[in-house]
């Protein structure tokens, strides 16, 4: 399952290799001074926007890739049943990263 950790002035996502391969990308590292916000969202597949492109997804199930909108794109790595961390960043290719977790609220805190 996807991580997110700090490794150093850097938020890193790290993704397993069958993420990488569903999602059509490799690992994503930003700087945490882009980070404007986080919050943990109950129901991540309410968070998610926008189409798929590239990526893999099943409704309600999995959301994994890039997903575009107007005005920007979102990373996302979202399974059924888990709690996300929703992460808003200012810079980067992304606008934000959806990341299911265990313990999202853990990984909140930990960020």
């Amino acid at each position: 399952m996807a991580t997110l950790v700090v490794d150093d002035a850097d938020l890193v996502l790290r993704l397993s290799r069958w993420e990488k391969l569903g999602g059509l990308h490799g690992d994503i590292r930003v700087p945490r001074s882009a980070v404007e916000d986080l919050h943990v969202s109950q129901k991540p597949f309410s968070e998610v926007r926008g189409v798929r492109a590239p990526g893999t997804g099943i409704p309600w199930r999995v959301a994994l890739g890039t997903w575009r909108y107007r005005g920007g794109k979102d990373f996302v790595a979202v399974y059924r049943s888990k709690p996300a961390v929703v992460v808003r960043l200012r810079e980067g290719p992304f606008r934000r990263l959806l990341v299911s977790a265990d313990d999202a609220d853990a990984v909140a805190a930990a960020l």
